[in-house]
């Protein structure tokens, strides 16, 4: 009764506080107005003209792209020109509006007046009288020329040319129905990798034939100095540019694996997406990183030593098997809340633990199948993962794996404090770790008789030749897995995606013929990640990584780390009294094993010192995988060559 009482007294104490809390009548108190969309919605039918596009890029010292563009208008009046903001690949709204600089629109000589829109203010409104029949357009695509900046995409040597960085296209059309002939201008003797094949050349400028603005977009350029082409098939082969011709020297045995890496994805798929395929490799310390899919080519940005030092660029070999993939899992088949008639309309991505999970996985299968990777570098790089989502991301308590399918819109892949119990984007890892699972189950249940290929050739590997987009929804995923293997696979997929799982994927590991354990020596994708990363990994041994620098570049969710108050940003100067460095650390976790003392760390933020202790008693503990029976387990036979 007391408690009720005092509840009571609470709830009319509040409400009392609300009302007195509310703005008297006579304060101002303002409408809303509406809010009209101008911009006219895309529709299916062709466009009027042809587009005439050209880039100049060969003012690389500032990145400064400089964009001609000669659009056909149907009538005068309000014209409305879009700059791509929902980018395939992307899966979120993330067109570089802001790198967008010295616009202008004229016709016959004369400017125009424009206006950008205020609801969308990628959409520029131009005015265009009477008797004009076709405007131009110019405008600068202002690069970045420092990381913090964004993607660096231009150097004296090399630059990243993206179509859809430097265009814009007429509201009111689908893209596929938007006719337009590029011309792209590099600086003298470079040379250009693209799928896209030229139909004249003047000088350091380069025509391309028309087409639609939907396969212009999706098929971009990288163009320097220093270039060489590595067929791997009669259709496919690798545009290579580099900082130097040192970096372009690939061995016979890593062209020999590219070309292992065609032949087994065609064995697993059945079918081939595209007329010719252009792996767009640039290897360079100063053009930003990338990884980014298209029908008949990837964008695969690398640091120097993918050939030179290939040994120790395990993660770098796996970002082709990946990107290939793509050409069937995402580019053909695609999510239909993900696909989209032009680039302004929002993309949905609760099919991403499709489009981006079942690559994770493809990528590390046919890595392995090709010898991109061995078989061990794919084990240990499997264990990593399933640490991750076995005991490093304790964010899967509140959080399903669906829901992380909205972080490109949410975050964009901006730096997280909490990374492990945020989460981000894991549909592409803990998706992989489903799918080797389901190809456990489709093992077990047929008796050998059949397995996840079985899906791929049933999924992926129809119309051969076909790289148009065909959509498929969750219905569509689980019927072809009953085709394939008659199972409960609706209520196996609700669990493992859509669901709050109570136990993490392992399933497909630990009854695949391996185990999950931890010892006190990293494996070498682990090293690998290390070395090129500048930094030792002790999530699981004490839930921190630590640069070289003493900077601490993650901290494990409620893990003695974090219970210390270590942040990511924080510096470790030192380490049981002594200077920091990574011998150090490493060795007083070692010492504090069992019973030993737990590592005093002095530890800088901002203008403050503190010295934390680290309470950790476990050692060094790294994942790998372990064989368990007899015999060849199934997933030994995932990876085994075709």
């Amino acid at each position: 009764m007391r408690k009720v009482a005092l509840g009571l007294m609470l709830s009319t104490s509040l409400a009392g506080t609300a009302a007195a809390q509310l703005a008297p009548p006579l304060n101002s108190r303002p409408e809303p107005t509406a809010k009209v969309d101008t911009i006219p919605a895309p529709k299916d039918t062709p466009y009027p003209g042809t587009l005439q596009l050209t880039v100049d890029a060969t003012d690389v010292t500032r990145g400064i792209f400089r964009v001609h563009e000669r659009v056909p208008v149907p009538s005068p009046g309000d014209f409305v020109l879009l700059y791509p903001q929902w980018l395939p690949g992307h899966h979120s709204p993330s067109g570089q509006i802001n790198k967008v600089a010295g616009f202008r629109a004229s016709a016959n000589g004369r400017e125009l007046n424009w206006v950008r829109d205020t609801l969308d203010v990628y959409a520029f409104h131009v005015a265009v009288p009477p008797g004009v029949t076709a405007i131009d357009v110019d405008f600068q695509y202002v690069s970045p020329t420092a990381e913090n900046q964004g993607r660096v995409v231009a150097t004296p040597d090399m630059a990243s040319i993206q179509w859809v960085a430097n265009s814009l296209y007429p509201a009111g059309y689908f893209v596929r129905g938007i006719p337009i002939q590029a011309s792209v201008i590099v600086p003298t003797g470079w040379k250009i990798g693209t799928a896209l094949r030229p139909s004249g050349q003047t000088g350091n400028r380069t025509d391309y034939p028309a087409t639609s603005y939907e396969i212009l977009m999706d098929s971009p350029l990288i163009a320097g100095a220093h270039y060489r082409r590595i067929n791997l098939s009669p259709d496919v082969a690798m545009d290579v540019i580099a900082d130097n011709e040192q970096e372009l020297a690939a061995k016979p045995e890593q062209i020999a694996a590219h070309k292992r890496l065609v032949d087994q994805a065609i064995k697993a798929f059945g079918a081939q997406h595209y007329d010719h395929y252009d792996f767009l490799l640039t290897i360079s310390d100063y053009l930003g990183g990338s990884g980014l899919e298209h029908h008949r080519s990837s964008e695969d940005g690398v640091k120097r030593g993918y050939f030179t030092d290939w040994e120790n660029k395990l993660r770098d070999r796996n970002l082709l098997p990946h990107e290939y993939t793509h050409s069937w899992d995402g580019k053909f088949r695609r999510p239909a809340d993900l696909w989209t008639p032009d680039y302004r309309t929002p993309m949905q991505g609760s099919g991403l633990w499709v489009y981006e999970g079942q690559t994770q996985f493809w990528g590390y299968v046919l890595g392995a199948r090709s010898g991109m990777l061995s078989k061990q570098e794919t084990l240990d790089a499997i264990a990593s993962t399933a640490a991750t989502y076995g005991y490093g991301t304790p964010g899967r308590s509140w959080r399903p794996l669906v829901d992380t399918t909205n972080d490109p819109t949410i975050a964009q892949r901006a730096a997280q404090p909490w990374r492990s119990w945020q989460r981000s984007e894991d549909y592409y890892s803990e998706g992989q770790l489903i799918w080797i699972d389901v190809d456990r189950i489709i093992r077990q249940q047929s008796g050998g008789k059949r397995s996840i290929d079985d899906f791929a050739r049933a999924f992926f590997g129809v119309r051969d030749r076909d790289w148009g987009e065909l959509t498929f929804t969750f219905d569509d995923v689980v019927a072809t897995l009953n085709k394939v293997q008659p199972y409960d696979w609706r209520t196996y997929l609700q669990r493992k995606v859509y669901d709050i799982a109570a136990q993490p994927p392992l399933e497909g590991i630990m009854k695949g013929g391996y185990r999950l354990a931890f010892t006190d020596q990293p494996t070498g994708w682990i090293k690998s990640a290390e070395m090129n990363g500048k930094n030792r990994d002790l999530t699981y041994s004490g839930g921190l990584v630590v640069g070289n620098d003493g900077k601490i570049s993650s901290v494990l969710w409620d893990s003695p780390a974090f219970n210390a108050g270590l942040t990511v940003g924080s510096e470790i100067v030192a380490v049981n009294g002594r200077k920091f460095d990574m011998d150090s650390i490493k060795q007083a976790i070692k010492d504090a094993a069992g019973n030993g003392p737990s590592p005093e760390l002095l530890v800088h933020d901002g203008d403050v010192y503190r010295t934390v202790k680290l309470d950790w008693h476990g050692g060094l503990r790294y994942p790998r995988l372990e064989r368990v029976g007899t015999g060849q387990g199934t997933l030994d036979a995932l990876l085994a060559p075709r």
